[in-house]
């Protein structure tokens, strides 16, 4: 890359100096659970798998988020016969994520660790067409190779945060070098697509969220009926994918509703089940018990710990309430569109810039929703444990509200098939 600015001068040197360690930081992940132990190579490059004949379309996500928000643009381009679709991610649980989801002809595989050895293998074997970046996972090397290698390129379901976009502005240079490699950028909002245009992307879009057109949470129907009959009429308030230090003001809340209703119980489902033992000592004294332990909840369960993978959809179902975590910490929130989709009333703290949009219209359209505090949350669950008609309306809205934004895979789809024409040409 000629006139390349300093800082990605010095990445680029400095990541091929390191490359040798590649193997031995593998294999020390391997032994944290971070690594796929039979899939290493895929890390160094190295492609487990052939490449399809035929244009080939590869879509980058970071982790299970990303993946899954593509998992309708994938669909779509398979209805459609546009390409062949390779898609890449960078963690354990993703990967497994894709085995049970993805469409029987889509790839996927590992992405490689970003040194110019390992990236220039995997675009040398896949030689993608079009190259579809989820969020904003950028990788320097890889990002530039196959700029270079004539890959067209675009930032799709793109988001930055406040946070990001003033660590870019402090390496505009590097920012505009990496984010002109993008042919179009397609942003979830308005203020998300003045982030990216201050830094130098082109063809920003407005086109929302792929994630509104995602479909809902899958569950599976014995499990689902099997815990219906354990909880049978009891209050549930949910507390969904919350975050360390949010279960101190969850469980407080908890206190105060049990006072109104005794049999209340309150189920959390953590974003990372490996916290579940941390939040079962934060219950102290209540009445707790771990999913991962085995068994359904009790008759005397107070707080029920849903410490397991791939199970929201259940707990989603399962409640009329969801206060949707990571928002009563500067996080930015958890997708609320997730429980919005299944008809649940959605709660969540003052903390929603990830999902800004999405929230500001859910909230619109329930007409309540943010608290702050822990009597926030117990006084807008007391109302809504009360009066089950106004806890079924306010779902509905939420639903309705999460149908309205849809229409981001048309949009995206549009656009690849310009990228791939191109290519063509």
């Amino acid at each position: 890359m000629t006139n390349a600015p300093f800082g990605l001068t010095a990445y680029r040197l400095a990541t091929a100096v390191l490359a040798p360690a590649a193997p031995l930081l593998l294999r020390r992940r391997i032994l944290r659970g971070k690594e796929h132990s039979e899939r290493t190579d895929e890390r160094l490059g190295i492609a487990s798998q052939p490449r399809p004949d035929g244009p080939l379309v590869w879509v980058h996500g970071a982790s299970v988020g990303e993946c899954v928000a593509a998992l309708p643009l994938i669909d779509a381009m398979f209805a459609r016969q546009c390409a062949n679709v390779l898609v890449t991610s960078g963690t354990v649980t993703s990967a497994k994520v894709m085995s049970e989801r993805l469409p029987a002809r889509a790839i996927h595989q590992f992405v490689p660790v970003d040194t110019p050895d390992a990236t220039a293998r995997f675009l040398d074997h896949w030689k993608p067409q079009v190259g579809l970046f989820v969020d904003s996972d950028l990788w320097p090397n890889l990002v530039l190779g196959a700029k270079e290698r004539g890959v067209r390129l675009a930032l799709i379901n793109a988001r930055m945060s406040q946070r990001s976009f003033e660590s870019w502005r402090m390496a505009p240079a590097t920012a505009n070098a990496l984010l002109s490699a993008f042919e179009s950028c397609l942003a979830q909002d308005d203020e998300i697509a003045g982030r990216f245009r201050a830094l130098g992307a082109r063809d920003v879009r407005v086109i929302g969220s792929l994630k509104a057109d995602a479909p809902a949470l899958p569950a599976d129907t014995e499990t689902l009926d099997a815990l219906r009959r354990a909880i049978g009429g009891r209050p549930l308030l949910l507390a969904a994918q919350t975050h360390p230090g949010e279960e101190e003001t969850i469980l407080p809340a908890h206190d105060m509703l049990r006072r109104t209703f005794p049999e209340l119980l309150t189920v959390i489902v953590p974003r990372h089940p490996s916290r579940g033992s941390d939040i079962a000592m934060l219950c102290g004294a209540r009445n707790w018990r771990l999913r991962s332990s085995g068994g359904n909840p009790a008759a005397d369960t107070a707080v029920y710990i849903a410490d397991t993978m791939g199970e929201l959809g259940l707990f989603y179902r399962l409640a009329r309430i969801a206060f949707v975590g990571g928002s009563l910490i500067r996080h930015g929130g958890q997708n609320p569109l997730e429980p919005a989709k299944l008809c649940c009333a959605v709660l969540a703290g003052p903390h929603t810039f990830n999902f800004t949009s999405a929230y500001e219209t859910i909230f619109a359209a329930q007409g309540a929703g943010l608290a702050n505090t822990a009597g926030e949350i117990a006084s807008l669950a007391e109302g809504l444990l009360a009066n089950p008609a106004s806890a079924e309306a306010m779902g509905q809205a939420a639903a309705a509200a999460a149908r309205g934004l849809s229409g981001a895979v048309e949009k995206t789809i549009d656009v690849v098939e310009k990228l791939l024409a191109d290519a063509r040409a």
